[in-house]
């Protein structure tokens, strides 16, 4: 685990929800990422989507297509990964981490993320892709409202 990881989740545990929106939007992004990925590894399905935007208009685009609406990428993780998140998880879950190598503000309320994940799986097989990711600042927090991966 990288030692930025492991200070993000840190952060994520010091700083109470509320104060996290006075994060500035990358490390406010990178919080949230890691909370994510802390749901990953706990197999926690609703915690590590809830960085996604409520909006049906959310897109999550794969080399299987499209889908659009939290539920429908509910759906597409559930079917996808039913070591991670179903009645099998155990042995065979895996661990999610990101390195992030680009990020940049579309303006007030979007930010572009462009990150590496990484899976490990409990055999020590290493899975790994890229990811773009685009949020919107929410209310205090940053919301993904497109999430383009393979």
């Amino acid at each position: 685990m990288s030692r930025w990881l492991i200070l993000i989740v840190a952060l994520v545990l010091a700083v109470p929800a509320a104060a996290q929106g006075a994060l500035g939007p990358r490390a406010a992004i990178e919080v949230a990422m890691a909370d994510s990925a802390a749901g990953w590894d706990a197999g926690d399905i609703d915690r590590f989507l809830a960085i996604y935007s409520d909006d049906p208009a959310t897109s999550f685009t794969t080399e299987k297509g499209i889908a659009r609406g939290k539920a429908d990428v509910r759906k597409r993780y559930l079917a996808s990964y039913v070591d991670q998140f179903g009645a099998t998880r155990g042995t065979k879950a895996s661990r999610l981490s990101f390195t992030f190598d680009d990020f940049r503000m579309l303006g007030a309320d979007h930010a572009l993320l462009i990150a590496r994940w990484k899976l490990v799986d409990g055999a020590g097989k290493v899975l790994t892709g890229m990811t773009s990711l685009v949020f919107r600042r929410e209310g205090s927090n940053w919301r993904i409202v497109a999430d383009h991966s393979s």
